[in-house]
């Protein structure tokens, strides 16, 4: 089986998104946030997932959203209680990842200590690349970097973490299970900022070589349609059963 099989499958089996916040200190000071002692954790849909070639999409009545590059990991087996010396044994791969953000929602539910789920959950804000392997563990430091029109706003290294993948994953397992195919993300370095309907994001990695590129536009509104399964359609008439 491809890498790329094998990653889609198992992230298509996966049952949450764990993420990771202010896990690069600059970033943290960026938002003007406290550098924190241990994981600030939150969880994210399954069904935020998107990948090429499909866009990222803002919601209405929202106009802007900001992006934040970041490693995901990919879990391979259940994860609980996990050792941090023994923690490689249960990642199976990576991926190129953005958690996509609406400051302006979150901001508002930070004032009122409330989560940031709906900041974070809107399907499209978990853009993801083709997955990928390293056979070396520890893994070596991995560079990644982000563009809004050809412009460069992030530039960061795992190394950099304030928390490793291995204390991620022991930290985590500690409170909640992993299950085969859930994903980490470990963070975003400094330079996050606002998207518009009309740019385009790309993201990639120096070594191995990924990338990845997502227009953003603004989301299509729902359309009513017929059910077979309905005695009646939502305009009222009849549907044959």
């Amino acid at each position: 089986m491809s890498a790329e099989l094998l990653g889609r499958k198992l992230i298509d089996c996966g049952t949450k998104i764990v993420a990771v916040g202010r896990n690069y200190a600059a970033h943290a000071k960026e938002l003007g946030s406290a550098i924190p002692k241990e994981p600030v954790l939150f969880l994210k849909p399954t069904s935020s997932y998107v990948r090429e070639p499909d866009p990222i999409e803002i919601p209405k009545p929202i106009t802007e959203v900001d992006y934040e590059a970041e490693i995901g990991v990919v879990i391979g087996r259940r994860a609980k209680d996990v050792f941090e010396e023994e923690a490689w044994n249960y990642v199976r791969g990576y991926v190129l990842a953005l958690d996509m953000t609406a400051r302006s929602l979150q901001n508002v539910a930070k004032e009122k200590s409330l989560p940031w789920t709906v900041s974070k959950g809107y399907d499209t804000f978990t853009p993801i690349s083709k997955f990928f392997q390293l056979k070396k563990t520890p893994i070596p430091p991995l560079s990644f970097w982000l563009k809004v029109d050809d412009q460069t706003k992030q530039k960061g290294c795992t190394s950099d973490m304030i928390f490793s993948i291995p204390f991620l994953i022991h930290y985590i397992s500690g409170i909640m299970t992993l299950n085969e195919g859930d994903m980490i993300l470990t963070g975003t370095p400094h330079g996050v900022g606002p998207v518009k309907a009309g740019q385009t994001i790309t993201a990639g990695i120096a070594s191995p070589a990924v990338q990845m590129t997502f227009p953003v536009i603004t989301r299509p509104d729902p359309e009513r349609t017929k059910s077979p399964f309905l005695s009646e359609s939502l305009d009222g008439t009849d549907v044959p059963q």
